[in-house]
């Protein structure tokens, strides 16, 4: 089974691997900077060369990438837009350079375009990055409060549909529950499983954020819980974690560290509820 967590790269790059394995991971995700600021990955050669290294040695993989928070591509700004694309332009360099497989993307808001504008703009944006060719963009799948576009599959399928690049999908289990897709019983996952292969398709599905959720179904609140914890709750993710169509997809956690428990936690009850327990 391919689980893991998103991890610090405090102090270099490199150090993810450690981090990861502390917690028991083996796959994961990082982000190259702070996300909450606009700036460019900053990875030396040698790192580079030791986070390749110690990934090939010791992890499984794959490692994500996640752009930064500041990132918009629905926006009808021009001046978000450039800084969103010059963003990501190097967030897709740096995981080529790390032999990172996919970086992922929320799609943004349209703040006041319209969903059909918002989500030209974003297609537009990312046909403006040059991708390289061992790397797979990924749009996430959002909580849909606001104006933010995602929360509804029908707008990651017309992203993909439209953009001239090959790209992937990112389910967030968290946002798509706050979004309206009732993930809390096993038949409601099959359900929704079904929704997405009608609506996206399966084969475009790369990776699984897997979050419990601490608010209602519907609700559009963005706040993760741990696995088995929240409103999905037990049987919602032992559905999630052993589904035969999602089960050879890395399932990387975003679960918060509160209560005395962290990722090495959630990790543990991950495997423990694809083993039956």
């Amino acid at each position: 089974m391919r689980v893991g967590a998103h991890v610090s790269i405090a102090g270099g790059v490199d150090n993810a691997v450690d981090n990861q394995r502390e917690v028991d991971g083996n796959c994961g995700q990082i982000f190259t900077h702070s996300p909450q600021v606009w700036q460019d990955p900053n990875v030396g050669d040698d790192e580079a060369a030791a986070f390749r290294e110690g990934t090939a040695q010791h992890l499984d993989g794959p490692w994500v990438i996640h752009s930064s928070y500041l990132v918009n591509l629905c926006t009808p700004k021009a001046d978000l837009r450039e800084k969103s694309i010059d963003s990501m332009q190097a967030e897709v360099d740096a995981a080529s350079k790390l032999g990172i497989e996919y970086v992922n993307v929320h799609l943004g808001a349209h703040t006041g375009a319209g969903v059909d504008g918002g989500l030209d703009n974003a297609v537009s944006a990312l046909d403006e990055l040059d991708v390289p060719g061992d790397v797979t963009v990924l749009v996430e799948s959002d909580a849909g409060s606001g104006t933010k576009l995602g929360g509804e599959f029908e707008h990651l399928a017309t992203v993909l549909a439209e953009s001239r690049h090959d790209l992937g999908v990112c389910l967030d289990t968290a946002h798509a529950f706050a979004a309206g897709y009732d993930l809390s019983t096993p038949a409601g996952v099959d359900d929704v499983v079904d929704e997405f292969d009608d609506v996206v398709g399966l084969e475009h599905l790369h990776c699984l954020h897997l979050n419990d959720s601490k608010h209602a179904c519907g609700t559009n609140k963005d706040e993760h819980a741990h696995v088995g914890e929240g409103l999905i709750g037990v049987d919602g993710m032992r559905r999630i974690v052993t589904h035969p169509d999602l089960t050879d997809l890395p399932f990387v956690l975003e679960t918060p560290t509160e209560d005395g428990k962290g990722f090495a936690w959630n990790i543990e009850r991950v495997r423990d509820l694809r083993n039956g327990a």
